[in-house]
């Protein structure tokens, strides 16, 4: 009688005797919101250290919390749900040691979107110091991701159900894993998929189309340190691969499922070039502009190209070679092609000392949101206009929108 006079005198307690009890009746059922979260380890980039594989599993009940799931684990023993789709990120060359700042935001992205597993691949250990000794221990890494990948598929799991993420020399570590599996995963994504040391390589050592049903690679710092040949189904050339507006030089992605594309009868390499805004949600309208000559013209004319709206105002620059009619270019927008009020066209003569060009050029301009198809038509300005040299000339358009 006095244990129950004391047990209700303090609910707390006898809150957390409920609490253990339904938590030992649950089992391993409940562990997601029991175990300890766990984060990526740091390494000292002065000297050398083991590989140090861990895997860190993420579910959309707990997106922050990472569950900590070593080589040598029962998977059934953790919160992996094998009905449901699995997302592996693989991080690339950290050669300070430190955690890849990017991985929190991108397994948030992916759970707020999609209900699957995300596991997180932490090798910081065997990425620290020196490149080449990150590349060494590729292989390695590879051969314990496959062995990882295997035990998933020995609880049933569809080998086309999983969905590797690679970063940088993630990417073709990513490759590896796909080739040991003899390319029967279901997709790899490369992000920027790293260029020294891979460049020249052979495709059982780096990135290819062979190594999954559907590969597909996001290049986006091709002028350095980024891969600058197509390695994938599909690769994306953003801003031409190059440095990207308003962004610091590191990749910054977020991925959609299955970007909207088929996984049957895929073509053996397709390079597809898009564009960007400088500022977030960066996602921008394309469209295809058009000038033609009412004559050829024995040089180069150059004509740019503003597009104007309530609130936005975007540029580009049409070359029409010599002898030629039709200068055509792709112009990125922040809004539809119909929200465009005005359109701003400037004739930019090439005047040299020893020769002056004409004064005004003659021809008409034409627009069409892309990508074109019965609803997206070219919208051409409906007469013939005369641009005279670096001065502004505005008209209006009445695109509809689709």
């Amino acid at each position: 009688m006095k244990m129950v006079e004391d047990l209700k005198r303090k609910p707390l307690f006898v809150l957390a005797v409920i609490l253990l009890l339904s938590s030992a009746q649950a089992g391993n059922a409940n562990r997601t919101s029991w175990h300890q979260c766990a984060d990526f380890q740091t390494a000292n980039f002065l000297h050398g250290s083991k590989l140090n594989v861990q895997f860190l599993l993420f579910t959309s009940s707990n997106p922050s919390c990472g569950e900590l799931i070593l080589a040598d684990d029962d998977i059934e023993d953790t919160s992996f749900n094998s009905s449901l789709e699995t997302k592996i990120i693989i991080h690339g060359f950290r050669a300070l040691g430190t955690k890849p700042s990017w991985i929190e935001g991108l397994v948030r992205a992916i759970l707020h979107t999609s209900h699957v597993n995300v596991i997180a691949v932490d090798w910081v250990h065997g990425s620290t110091g020196a490149y080449h000794s990150a590349v060494d221990n590729v292989t390695q890494l590879a051969l314990s991701i496959s062995h990882f990948i295997s035990k998933l598929l020995a609880l049933g799991v569809s080998g086309t159900s999983i969905h590797i993420i690679g970063v940088s020399l993630g990417a073709h570590v990513a490759g590896l894993v796909g080739h040991f599996h003899s390319g029967q995963l279901g997709r790899i994504t490369g992000l920027d998929p790293a260029g020294p040391k891979y460049t020249r390589a052979s495709l059982e050592e780096r990135l290819d189309p062979g190594d999954a049903l559907f590969v597909e690679a996001i290049h986006t710092d091709a002028d350095n340190f980024g891969i600058r040949i197509p390695v994938g189904h599909i690769d994306y050339f953003v801003n031409g691969g190059k440095d990207q507006p308003g962004c610091p030089r590191f990749i910054s992605a977020g991925l959609l499922e299955q970007a909207g594309v088929s996984m049957r009868r895929l073509p053996k390499e397709v390079i597809v070039y898009l564009m960007t805004s400088p500022s977030a949600p960066f996602c921008v309208h394309h469209s295809l502009v058009e000038f033609r000559l009412q004559k050829k013209r024995n040089v180069v004319t150059s004509i740019e190209i503003t597009f104007y709206s309530n609130s936005t105002k975007d540029t580009a620059k049409i070359t029409i070679p010599q002898q030629e009619e039709v200068g055509k270019r792709l112009l990125a927008h922040k809004v539809p092609l119909c929200e465009i009020n005005i359109v701003m066209l400037k004739y930019l003569p090439k005047n040299r000392f020893w020769r002056k060009d004409e004064s005004h050029i003659v021809g008409k301009f034409c627009a069409a949101p892309l990508p074109l198809n019965k609803n997206r038509t070219m919208f051409c300005l409906p007469w013939n206009i005369t641009l005279y040299g670096n001065t502004d000339a505005s008209y209006q358009l009445s695109a509809a929108c689709a």
